[in-house]
């Protein structure tokens, strides 16, 4: 069992900065594929960074060069260091973690098994 608790939303000027947390618990948390995914009203939910336990990273074309996802597994802690914001950028942001065989092949598209709350990201122009 994996508990995710996303933090770090708020809203910010176009080309602005914001960096989001995840703090996972369970012991296995190192061994999981992790991923931010982000749904806006009306949107279906997009699959926007993955990283896998080897550090190998995925990102949407539409975030590339402007986000970095990382995490850190002495903290269970997963980030998204969004820059360059963009008002389509808006959503509520979710972290999800899943074991490798079950998403490692479409990890922007895999239904994850665990969830966390979400957190609002609100970029105005």
């Amino acid at each position: 069992q994996v508990q995710l608790v996303e933090s770090g939303g708020g809203s910010v000027q176009a080309g602005g900065s914001l960096r989001l947390s995840c703090a996972g618990s369970g012991y296995f948390y190192s061994s999981y594929c992790l991923g931010w995914f982000r749904q806006a009203p009306g949107k279906e939910r997009e699959g926007v960074a993955a990283v896998d336990p080897y550090g190998t990273t995925r990102y949407a074309d539409s975030v590339k060069g402007r986000f970095t996802i990382s995490r850190d597994n002495a903290q269970n802690t997963l980030y998204l260091q969004m820059n360059s914001l963009k008002p389509e950028d808006t959503a509520m942001y979710y972290c999800a973690a899943d074991w490798p065989d079950v998403v490692e092949r479409t990890p922007l598209q895999s239904n994850y098994r665990y969830w966390g709350q979400g957190t609002q990201v609100t970029v105005y122009s």
